[in-house]
């Protein structure tokens, strides 16, 4: 099993995972690991693409929404480029099985219940490029019989966040330097969170076993910006204030999913937010 991306944050738990399942895996990344490089460049996909694979787990990409609209073109190449060419060597070497970290940003604002039903109506330069990635990836399945399961995943927190700029980090970071934190808006606004452990539960299902298209892969349990903000302070002990500040253009206002499309192929959440935040804040307590 390849898994690109794999020395990253939700790669190490994903690895990990497949590994303690009895996959034999390689990791492709810019990190050192299994095989070293910008996968955009052709020698290094066609050194991590090969025909003995049984899958690949898609995960390298550039994440960041506010990055994205301001440096769109850069992101496309990563994001889509990237996951063309991936595609197409699999097709080539007949590995018959592609399977894609996604978002629910693919989707936009949407004032009810998130679910897989929804058309693409994506609001950044981010959410277009991973919607890209899915029709790519539907494609792929509906021409040459690749199984092409693309994950949408909520907004994920756990260990390993330390050089990450999520709203979680930047928390914990402000707890660990007794400093305070930004919010945008008023903080209402809801969020879906889910475990890294969680995440990767899910990618091992899915490359495994999942059909091809999209599944929400979230808690379930939507919390608004200051609800997060507090299991922050419970799990750190400290104040960590806040200022509030404009929201941020493309911000979406609400996430609420369905995760049952999921948990009918046995998958649920496991970890919920208070544990989830006291094993995120141990990387980070002084």
């Amino acid at each position: 099993m390849l898994v690109t991306g794999g020395a990253g944050f939700v790669g190490h738990h994903v690895v990990a995972t497949l590994r303690a399942d009895g996959h034999e895996v390689v990791v492709a990344d810019l990190e050192p690991s299994d095989i070293t490089g910008d996968l955009l460049e052709p020698a290094v996909r066609e050194a991590a693409v090969t025909p003995d694979l049984d899958g690949v787990v898609h995960l390298a990409a550039e994440t960041s929404v506010l990055g994205s609209m301001e440096r769109p073109a850069f992101v496309h190449r990563t994001n889509v480029d990237l996951t063309a060419a991936l595609l197409e060597l699999c097709r080539e070497r007949g590995v018959g099985t592609f399977a894609l970290a996604s978002t629910n940003a693919v989707v936009g604002a949407v004032s009810g219940v998130i679910t897989e039903d929804l058309p693409l109506a994506p609001l950044t330069p981010y959410g277009a490029t991973k919607a890209a990635g899915e029709m790519l990836m539907a494609g792929y399945s509906g021409a040459y019989g690749l199984r092409t399961p693309a994950l949408r995943f909520s907004n994920v927190y756990g260990p390993g966040m330390q050089h990450k700029d999520s709203f979680v980090p930047r928390l914990l970071k402000a707890a660990a330097a007794g400093s305070g934190v930004e919010i945008y808006g008023d903080g209402t606004q809801v969020r879906d969170l889910v475990h890294v452990r969680d995440i990767a539960r899910a990618m091992t299902l899915a490359v495994t076993g999942w059909p091809s298209g999209p599944v929400i892969v979230g808690s379930g349990a939507s919390y608004s910006v200051l609800d997060i903000a507090d299991a922050a302070r419970r799990a750190s002990g400290r104040e960590i204030p806040a200022t509030h500040v404009p929201p941020k253009p493309g911000e979406m206002p609400a996430v609420v999913v369905d995760a049952s499309l999921a948990a009918s192929r046995g998958w649920t959440a496991q970890v919920d937010l208070d544990e989830g935040m006291r094993e995120a804040w141990a990387d980070f307590a002084p």
